[in-house]
């Protein structure tokens, strides 16, 4: 063995960043393995960086648990560290009377989960809160917000390393092997890690690295559904000081206009149904954020509208899953922990997550 340490977490997202601090936190030596350069290069850094209140699912979800906890401890630790945020508030928009039942529902929902500061809003209450909206009703989250991922990341790792762990990027991970007392990670180079703990939170990569480890089953590895979201900047001048959401769908949110920390507003995701990992950004797409963006905003100038960026969820089913947490008791493999499905709240839960995971790996 070239190298043994008592965890190794797969993946350096914001996710992996955040069970590694735990993780080390607790005393446990944790090496992180990434096989890009550098930290958050995948899901983490092609979001929307909102900070999600607990609005939308059912409360017996750990979607919906991870988020009410987590939105608050990610608050709190942004706070403490000086990583810039705004809990600018998000409002929630019905664009004609046919989507009042829906959004009544929402409300209803939130409420069970927890959430008590939601405010309906009248068509003149809207108008008044954001002046360029087009709605017949809304609700307005006050707690609902925006942060900076990048400075986010980049304080969890100064956290792993503080506590004596450490992150090795331009890591490709060959096989690993279950042993009596942990696992032995191959990588490149026939270089061999072991460790007594294993988490897989390689995000998009997820189910490669589940399907590499020898004794799991392979029946207890989920499909993976890739949405491809695009986003599109917007350079025209707005009044805008809040995030705004369509009503949601089926396996969506919705384009929705969100703010980045200087104020610049952008638009999406959208939901695209892919097989292969790529970013690129068709113009041709843009026909079809006009529409939807208009029913909101309906003075929208299309020339100032530009392709921006685009991100990929990793969902375990094209209308959406709970995220797939799995232990021993679910594989029945010591030391093991798969995190499939971690799609959005993932960001607002990050901190919530992590705690779940190192709190049941010290249960067992």
């Amino acid at each position: 063995m070239d190298n043994e340490v008592e965890a190794v977490v797969i993946g350096a997202g914001v996710i992996g960043l955040s069970i590694a601090r735990a993780l080390c936190q607790k005393g446990n030596e944790t090496l992180i393995l990434e096989k890009e350069s550098s930290f958050g290069m995948g899901i983490s850094s092609r979001n929307s960086e909102v900070v999600h209140a607990g609005l939308y699912f059912d409360k017996e979800m750990l979607k919906t648990r991870f988020c009410v906890t987590g939105k608050k401890q990610l608050y709190h630790y942004a706070s403490s560290r000086g990583i810039p945020f705004m809990r600018c508030g998000k409002l929630l928009v019905a664009s004609d009377d046919d989507e009042l039942p829906k959004l009544e529902r929402i409300k209803n929902t939130a409420e069970k989960n927890g959430i008590s500061d939601l405010i309906p809003l009248t068509r003149a209450e809207c108008n008044a809160l954001e002046p360029d909206i087009s709605a017949v009703a809304g609700l307005f989250s006050p707690s609902s917000g925006v942060i900076d991922t990048h400075s986010l990341m980049l304080s969890l790792l100064g956290d792993v390393e503080n506590n004596g762990g450490q992150a090795v990027f331009n890591t490709e991970i060959k096989a690993i092997e279950k042993k009596n007392n942990g696992f032995v990670v191959k990588i490149q180079d026939g270089y061999e890690i072991g460790c007594k703990t294993l988490i897989n939170a390689a995000g998009l990569g997820a189910q490669t690295i589940a399907h590499m480890i020898d004794a799991l089953n392979p029946a207890q590895i989920p499909d993976l559904v890739m949405a491809k979201g695009h986003y599109f900047s917007y350079s025209g001048r707005t009044n805008f000081k809040h995030l705004i959401y369509p009503l949601p769908f089926q396996g969506g949110l919705g384009i929705h206009l969100t703010l980045d920390m200087t104020g610049r507003v952008k638009f999406g995701p959208d939901v695209d149904h892919v097989t292969h990992e790529n970013y690129s950004i068709s113009n041709s797409i843009k026909t079809d954020f006009i529409k939807s963006i208009k029913h909101y905003f309906p003075d929208l100038n299309p020339d100032k509208l530009t392709p921006d960026y685009a991100g990929i969820r990793p969902k375990l089913s094209k209308d959406g899953l709970d995220f797939n947490i799995q232990f021993k008791k679910n594989h029945d493999i010591e030391g093991l922990v798969n995190l499939f499905g971690i799609e959005s709240p993932g960001l607002t839960s990050c901190l919530a997550i992590a705690d779940f995971v190192a709190e049941q790996l010290n249960d067992t």
